[in-house]
């Protein structure tokens, strides 16, 4: 499944909504993609077409204008094992993009690239 987006949002900790980790982006027509996951949970959540999944074992690639999420469960991405998500996100944003993927992914995925 491919996505395209111009800007990834993201808050590493949102104090008003728990510490709440959070990545988002509106795409086509209006439609929420968010990768989220609270400090004491032991799984992330993905939020997509309005559908909700709770997941472990997540990989994820970031490179500078690719976003890779893997899962083992084909019916979160429709029938795909993999989200590739094109954005334009601006260079200085990326570290809060780092540090939210961290977040998210600390003892429930795997994090590949975002190194510096």
């Amino acid at each position: 499944m491919q996505i395209r987006t111009e800007q990834l949002m993201a808050t590493p900790r949102d104090e008003e909504e728990d510490n709440l980790a959070l990545l988002c982006f509106e795409y086509a027509d209006g439609e929420m993609f968010m990768l989220t996951r609270f400090p004491d949970e032991d799984e992330l959540e993905i939020t997509l077409d309005e559908e909700q999944y709770r997941l472990r074992d997540v990989k994820v690639t970031l490179a500078p204008q690719l976003l890779r999420i893997e899962v083992a469960d084909a019916e979160v991405f429709g029938g795909d094992l993999v989200l590739d998500i094109s954005h334009s996100t601006a260079d200085g944003d990326m570290p809060e993009v780092i540090e939210t993927l961290r977040i998210v992914l600390d003892g429930v995925g795997t994090l590949v690239g975002g190194d510096g």
